[in-house]
């Protein structure tokens, strides 16, 4: 059966139900149909004062460009804590669209792990990403507008830091000439799941604070020099209301009944790449244990979690789940290579222990990544049907000589819920340790510490170049101001480095830094790596040639 006649086989409950498991009355929802509802902040006020539940991270290795399953991996683990008596929720981030028709698919997981309405959460859902789309255009439909008609803010046109958004991949789009009154521009566009509102939606705390951090989004800068902010145009207040409705949480489930809050969804390498703050706190205060996932490898999502997320939210894990897969251990290993679409090489699927020891190394450092951040580690083996029982094995073994508390072979893309009882088990167990968290860097130093410390500690790197562009935009930063806010570091999710070829757990590199984008209303700098893209392009065969609608019954079919 495909993800999509398995979602459809299940039976589910209504989202009042759902919402009854985790305490939340019908008067605080606003549904969307019998399977998905928005939460009423006015309930997550009421609630502020309890005492938080366990707030477990997901992650994983450098993925193959298949994905090693980190949301089936957090949904199946949300559903076997259900199924051994703890009230527990998952929370996520909301596919996006590029992917969906692009590369990877839908991003609901898949098997026996999905969250449920899969077909909305992966298209339009409750529209949060055509607000954040609306809301960035308004904003880019008002500077230009201010230029045309006369430039009273004495407005530079070649300083305008703001771009265009769009909620597909579109690569002829990266960059483009703009005209007003016949005077060209240069702009660009970046994909919704990019964009600075994107972010600013996924870290607000609550109305106010979206409202102001929407002000003091840095637009561009003046003849002379001086800063001009989104506040500085007008349209702040019409944003904030575009997005109104966007910054409540969204309430579904898994294919067990499990309460899920799909919520936001900035990208995780070159976003910050994890779902939304309000949806993290509401759960902590209704369930025993939280589980959410961030994007990618700890060298990414994790990293942005623990010291951009974390720091914003105040909130503190107890415990971080790292995921790994023998075939990305072997890919690491030099066992062969991947290519959608094209079947897996036998040295990634069958026996090869020689490529799965030179491979584990990436986990290795994985497992020291979260621990640096004083965050105990349970490394997931996320089993596929034909895995040896001797390698799965060999490599739980392997990961807690290597400093692990725990680990556990899981089955729940097969078995779902029943499949991640073991490692359920060990993530209470590990979860009931003092965490000691701590951030990696302090957000005081200056900018190339913080980048270099993230290279050197979390990539292993040798050390860090940075471009001509780099150099005056870290200056700029610092003259404006912005020196002390965190650093989002956009690179490739395909290798602990900068170069996705380079597998394993490289050295001896240096990460080059290609310019340095300030995020102020989002609260931090995003440090681009050469050949970082903020617009995807479509692959050869895109996945939307398989995506269609029943001509007969409106049914989609094709979606995965």
């Amino acid at each position: 059966m495909t993800d999509l006649e398995i979602a459809r086989s299940v039976d589910h409950k209504h989202i009042f139900e759902v919402a009854q498991a985790l305490g939340i009355h019908s008067e605080d929802l606003i549904p969307f149909g019998w399977y998905k509802a928005k939460i009423s902040l006015n309930f997550a006020e009421r609630v502020k004062n309890r005492p938080c539940g366990r707030y477990i991270l997901v992650t994983a290795i450098n993925p193959t460009p298949l994905g090693e399953g980190k949301t089936t991996t957090s949904v199946g683990l949300s559903m076997a804590l259900c199924r051994l008596g703890h009230r527990a929720a998952v929370t996520l981030r909301q596919p996006s669209l590029g992917p969906v028709f692009g590369v990877k698919g839908g991003g609901t997981g898949g098997g026996h792990a999905q969250v449920w309405p899969m077909e909305d959460i992966n298209l339009h859902f409750t529209g949060d990403a055509h607000a954040v789309s609306a809301s960035h255009n308004l904003l880019s439909a008002f500077v230009d507008n201010h230029l045309f008609h006369g430039n009273a803010l004495k407005l530079d046109p070649q300083r305008i830091r703001w771009p265009r958004t769009l909620g597909v991949s579109d690569r002829a789009l990266r960059d483009i000439v703009l005209s007003v009154e016949g005077k060209p521009r240069q702009g660009q566009f970046v994909i919704t799941e990019a964009s600075e509102i994107m972010a600013v939606l996924a870290l607000a705390a609550d109305h106010a604070d979206l409202r102001q951090r929407l002000g003091r989004i840095l637009v561009g800068l003046t003849e002379s020099g001086a800063m001009t902010m989104a506040e500085a145009f007008g349209c702040a207040g019409s944003m904030a209301v575009l997005l109104k409705d966007a910054l409540l949480p969204n309430l579904v489930q898994t294919l067990e009944g499990t309460p899920a809050f799909v919520h936001a969804g900035p990208f995780g390498n070159i976003a910050h790449g994890n779902c939304s703050v309000v949806s993290d706190r509401l759960a902590l205060r209704c369930a025993e244990y939280v589980i959410t996932e961030a994007g990618f490898g700890s060298d990414l999502g994790a990293e942005k979690f623990f010291n951009i997320k974390c720091r914003m939210s105040g909130l503190r894990p107890d415990a971080g789940v790292v995921v790994a897969t023998l075939r990305a251990l072997k890919l690491h290993g030099g066992g062969g290579t991947v290519k959608p679409g094209s079947p897996l090489p036998t040295g990634l699927t069958g026996p090869n222990q020689e490529a799965l020891e030179r491979g584990f190394a990436n986990l290795e450092q994985h497992i020291a990544n979260v621990r640096a951040h004083g965050v105990p580690v349970v490394v997931a083996v996320n089993a596929f049907k034909d895995d040896s029982p001797a390698e799965l094995n060999w490599v739980c073994e392997r990961a807690v000589a290597a400093g692990a508390s725990a680990a556990a072979v899981s089955t729940h893309y097969a078995d779902g819920g029943k499949g991640a009882e073991e490692l359920a088990r060990a993530v209470v167990k590990v979860a009931a340790q003092e965490s000691q968290f701590t951030h990696l860097y302090d957000a005081t130093w200056p900018i190339k510490k913080k980048i270099e410390t993230i290279a050197t500690t979390v990539y292993g790197s040798a050390g860090v170049s940075y471009s001509p562009q780099a150099e005056k935009d870290i200056e700029l930063a610092a003259r404006l101001g912005f020196e002390q806010l965190p650093i989002c570091m956009a690179k490739t999710p395909l290798s602990l480095s900068h170069d996705p070829a380079l597998k394993g757990r490289p050295s001896g590199f240096t990460v080059p830094i290609q310019e340095l984008r300030i995020l102020s209303g989002a609260g931090f700098l995003t440090a681009v790596c050469s050949g970082i893209q903020l617009m995807p392009g479509l692959p050869k065969k895109p996945a939307g040639e398989r995506i269609d609608m029943d001509p007969r019954s409106g049914e989609i079919v094709g979606l995965a």
